[in-house]
């Protein structure tokens, strides 16, 4: 090898393109990025709920439908805590009270059950109202109902009138909810909470109805007895022993 292909060589062997070291370093006291992981399900792939995990064990509409069933727990308790300055019966307050403080903790849970897909933490009970579940029959007259105008017309009424408003709303939306979510604990959270909801809903009614805020009016005893003795009940047909409609025209057909 002469001299000009060795120094042909070597500026080739200088020519080689270098690392690109600024694209490789970290500025100091800064941590690497990490890469985020889609666990989504990619399209015509399947898994079971086992295999996601509880936290993962969502359907997508489940979790918009859970936020809004949150957002309605919400709320209530907001309705609630606005309202109780303006409170002037004990009998109400006392009803106001017991129930924020359970409908506080049946949002901890859905809120325990929503963001990690496992039990709460927290014991479940059953709420209870203090007052008889007798109802006062009648109606009469009373003044016709409007808009209050400011605050000073703010009356026990208004207020009984939207806490059962706003619990009505809740039940509502826990009960279409809990029928197509797929995780089983928050289902059952919610599923648990609707008797609850019902019965809070039902306190309040009594409550108004006591106090001519909600009458019961009844109908003339002959149009209520006519309307009560509209059904009979059933025969109780064997439906698995039914013909079908092809049978059915089968066995016609054999008759003729």
């Amino acid at each position: 090898m002469n001299i000009l292909q060795k120094m042909s060589q070597g500026n080739t062997v200088n020519q080689q393109p270098k690392m690109n070291t600024q694209q490789t370093q970290q500025p100091i006291g800064q941590q690497p990025q990490q890469q985020t992981v889609n666990s989504a399900i990619p399209t015509g792939q399947f898994q079971t709920s086992d295999q996601r995990g509880p936290q993962q064990n969502h359907g997508g509409h489940e979790v918009f439908d859970g936020q809004e069933a949150i957002t309605g727990l919400i709320t209530v308790l907001d309705q609630y805590m606005m309202s109780r300055p303006y409170v002037k019966d004990p009998v109400l307050m006392d009803i106001l009270d017991r129930q924020y403080n359970y409908l506080t903790d049946q949002y901890n849970r859905a809120v325990g059950a929503y963001s990690t897909g496992q039990k709460p933490s927290t014991q479940f009970h059953v709420y209870n109202m203090k007052d008889s579940h007798d109802v006062v029959y009648g109606i009469q007259p009373s003044q016709p109902k409007k808009p209050v105008q400011n605050l000073n017309e703010v009356t026990d009424m208004c207020i009984s009138s939207n806490m059962l408003a706003t619990v009505k709303a809740t039940v509502s939306m826990l009960s279409m909810t809990s029928l197509e979510v797929t995780n089983p604990v928050l289902r059952r959270v919610m599923a648990d909470s609707i008797p609850n909801f019902v019965e809070m809903a039902y306190e309040i009614f009594l409550y108004q109805n006591k106090n001519q805020y909600y009458q019961v009016p009844q109908l003339a005893d002959q149009d209520m007895n006519t309307l009560l003795k509209a059904y009979a009940p059933s025969t109780g047909v064997n439906i698995s022993a039914a013909a079908t409609p092809v049978q059915a025209q089968q066995q016609r057909q054999m008759m003729h």
